[in-house]
């Protein structure tokens, strides 16, 4: 496994990949250390998250392989078709991957993400439209979404 310490517009995210994979990107106080050698898909990875907090990128186009049940692999798969600078409640998340009843787990598994940003759990709001709950915290969810041209919070 291979680690980066990126320092974004949102703060330290750590950045996590197999040779081939981005494995995951969470959320850190502090930056660690950054492994030796830095793989392809991670030179990709802060290439694309660096076109992404300047405003010039709107979709990532990288191999990811989060780890997780069928079902948040599932949520995962879902939260990908959001479309850029727009939000959906957990309820139409739930609806995404065919359970509308499961609104809670959907929120579970929406909150354990390993690939934030990247797969953009921020994108998800509660259904009276306030924020919601983020790994990141609210100011983090607030900045990604207005990065996006959300301006409601």
């Amino acid at each position: 496994m291979n680690t980066f310490y990126y320092a974004s517009p949102v703060g330290i995210l750590e950045i996590k990949s197999t040779d081939d994979h981005i494995t995951q990107l969470l959320f850190k106080d502090s930056a660690g250390t950054s492994s030796e050698t830095i793989t392809q898909v991670m030179k990709e990875c802060i290439s694309q998250l660096d076109e992404y907090f300047s405003g010039s990128r709107q979709n990532f186009s990288l191999p990811l392989a989060p780890e997780g049940t069928h079902f948040q692999q599932s949520v995962w798969k879902a939260l990908q078709t959001i479309p850029y600078g727009q939000t959906i409640s957990y309820k139409q998340l739930a609806e995404k991957v065919g359970n509308p009843k499961a609104c809670r787990a959907v929120g579970n598994a929406n909150g354990k993400n390993p690939i934030a940003i990247i797969i953009p759990c921020h994108r998800v709001i509660a259904g009276d439209n306030s924020l919601g709950g983020y790994a990141g915290g609210l100011d983090t969810k607030t900045t990604l979404l207005r990065l996006e041209g959300d301006t409601r919070f």
